[in-house]
């Protein structure tokens, strides 16, 4: 089923659009699709969980205006809430841009207090500063379950890169590949990594390879949202800035770039600025609109 709006039986004439946009591309045919409802006022949990269902995208994102420019915003999965979402928050700002000029905002989330930014450089670009990063190293339980999920033997990944678990609003494992190739082929057990993920309260799995010192690879495993890989995970891009981070791979501010969607045809590009100064990340991309026509 297609949505284009929803009329909750409580809600009497107040209808509820719910937006479509492909965040961190301008192309709607590639990038991640985020469902966004610029006025969830009346939307009971239930509510929202349901068109996040019918949507059926990775996330859909509901935002209720609270003064001016600021907004309390929350995520959706097709099976469950979780407490902040990238791509859907760039998608959020960016409707917002287009529906009431460019500039700053704030968003209210489960996770806490999210800056964002929003400019028109041709096309309009928005930024969210994360709340503070933290990451630690995972344990020898969980990166055996997760190899062992993901189908992958030891060697695969790369020993010049830690297996930790990340954090910049929700919890990530993040791995790198030993190559390209093994990035490329994913295969993982749905059932093994969901139920692992849930037991750890994962929202992702941040599989990456470094292209150079200024881009990196990516592809984010979700089964705990009911989807099989997310094609670009602005949550998990600022978690990795924090991983870098504590690392010790920051020592001056740093920006890379991060590639995500690729190899399931739907290429993303995310932005990614840390500082050493600072615990927060800042997370940049686009979003374009994706027509009735285009889905």
């Amino acid at each position: 089923m297609r949505w284009a709006t929803y009329l909750p039986p409580h809600a009497g004439h107040n209808r509820h659009m719910v937006l479509r946009y492909a965040a961190f591309t301008t192309d709607p045919a590639t990038g991640n699709p985020a469902g966004v409802v610029l006025d969830a006022t009346g939307l009971t949990d239930s509510d929202m969980q349901r068109i996040a269902k019918e949507v059926g995208y990775s996330e859909t994102a509901f935002a209720v205006a609270t003064a001016d420019r600021r907004f309390d915003v929350r995520y959706f999965s097709p099976l469950a809430e979780v407490p902040f979402c990238g791509h859907a928050t760039i998608a959020t700002a960016v409707a917002l841009a287009e529906r009431d000029g460019t500039g700053d905002l704030v968003f209210t989330t489960k996770a806490g207090e999210i800056p964002v930014r929003t400019d028109d450089q041709g096309a309009i670009v928005a930024s969210l500063v994360s709340v503070p990063t933290h990451s630690r190293p995972a344990t020898p339980d969980e990166l055996g379950r997760a190899l062992t999920a993901l189908r992958w033997p030891a060697e695969d990944v790369d020993p010049a890169w830690p297996p930790h678990v990340a954090f910049a609003g929700n919890d990530h494992l993040v791995l790198a590949a030993a190559t390209r190739d093994r990035l490329a082929n994913l295969d993982y057990d749905f059932e093994a990594l969901k139920a692992l993920m849930h037991d750890r309260n994962w929202t992702t799995v941040q599989l990456f390879w470094p292209e150079n010192d200024h881009t990196m690879h990516a592809r984010d495993p979700f089964p705990v949202g009911g989807v099989v890989e997310d094609p670009a995970t602005g949550a998990a891009a600022a978690a990795f800035g924090g991983y870098l981070r504590a690392l010790g791979q920051v020592p001056t501010p740093r920006r890379i770039a991060i590639v995500q969607g690729e190899d399931m045809g739907r290429r993303s590009e995310l932005t990614v600025d840390v500082d050493p100064e600072d615990p927060r990340v800042t997370v940049t991309g686009t979003a374009t609109r994706i027509t009735e026509s285009e889905r």
